[in-house]
């Protein structure tokens, strides 16, 4: 005699959510979009490298300010395009980039750093050399006598 068992999978539904989720809903108008990468890393503990890559982007296109104790990297570019011999009267266009890292205690705001070469923004924060600790010696107390 045949028993037909059926397994039980608690996570199923889940599966099915999240696909739906990532695959065909939420996010379906994004795939196929490119976003620029952006690495943020420290190198020998002596400063805080970050790193966007930014192409298509020119050194006009981008700004980077510092707001309380975070550097903000903002890129936009428009291009317009008219052509006479087409239907449509222009063609416009626009891509923008934000991010904003926030920076640590020891860092040396005043002396940041920034570089654009082939589309990769370099931007090197130094941290300020951190204080050794002092140690602080513990004499016997003397005991008052009466």
């Amino acid at each position: 005699m045949a028993h037909n068992l059926a397994r039980f999978d608690p996570f199923a539904e889940l599966d099915v959510l999240q696909r739906r989720f990532f695959e065909d809903g939420f996010l379906a108008p994004f795939r196929g979009m490119k976003i620029p990468a952006t690495d943020v890393y420290t190198e020998d503990d002596k400063q805080l490298t970050v790193e966007a890559h930014l192409p298509g982007f020119q050194e006009k296109d981008i700004s980077i300010d510092l707001d309380s104790g975070a550097i903000i990297i903002q890129a936009e570019r428009h291009e317009k395009e008219e052509d006479k011999n087409k239907k449509y009267v222009v063609h416009e266009s626009s891509n923008s980039y934000y991010r904003r890292v926030a920076l640590p205690e020891q860092a040396d705001t005043a002396n940041i750093k920034a570089e654009f070469e082939h589309g990769v923004l370099k931007v090197v924060v130094p941290f300020n050399p951190s204080s050794t600790p002092v140690k602080i010696p513990i004499t016997a107390g003397g005991s008052a006598e009466k």
